[in-house]
């Protein structure tokens, strides 16, 4: 996990990096996760490690890093919620796009944060859907501002 060390953190902190390390752990084909404040700042990432070497052929994109991502995350967020606004779409739930060498999910965590993934492009789609959508059901009313603050503060201090 590249999110900081638990010490110091507050319960509701901790749980949320035991959910987060839970959802790259026991998700096959989850390759890494961030969780990203609705102003585009990272608060949660986990990276397993090791993706890129294991997989040859992804030779581009994010390689692991937690900066990465979370900027794909808030672009995502971003593009997909103006695009909703023109269409009267109403709140975007969830985005995924489809690669050749991977997939990507982002979806709504209630408090306006981020849940993105990268997976594997032989991910079981609906798995990955299912477990985000647990993470944000437990996370969403964790997220509170405090919380969020926290977070911010505790990946200032890794980077």
């Amino acid at each position: 996990m590249t999110a900081p060390s638990t010490y110091g953190l507050s319960t509701q902190a901790r749980n949320l990096q035991w959910l987060l390390t839970d959802l790259v752990e026991e998700v096959p084909g989850v390759n890494s996760v961030a969780v990203v404040s609705s102003d585009g700042l990272l608060l949660l990432s986990s990276d397993p490690g090791g993706a890129a070497a294991e997989n040859p052929a992804r030779t581009k994109g994010p390689r692991g890093a937690s900066a990465d991502l979370a900027t794909i995350v808030s672009g995502l967020g971003s593009l997909t919620t103006g695009a909703a606004d023109l269409m009267d779409g109403g709140a975007v739930k969830q985005t995924m796009v489809a690669m050749e060498y991977g997939s990507v999910f982002v979806m709504a965590i209630s408090d306006g944060s981020l849940l993105g993934v990268h997976a594997t492009p032989d991910c079981d789609m609906s798995v990955v859907a299912y477990h985000m959508a647990l993470f944000v059901g437990r996370a969403g009313h964790v997220l509170t501002p405090e919380v969020r603050s926290e977070l911010r503060q505790s990946m200032e201090k890794t980077t």
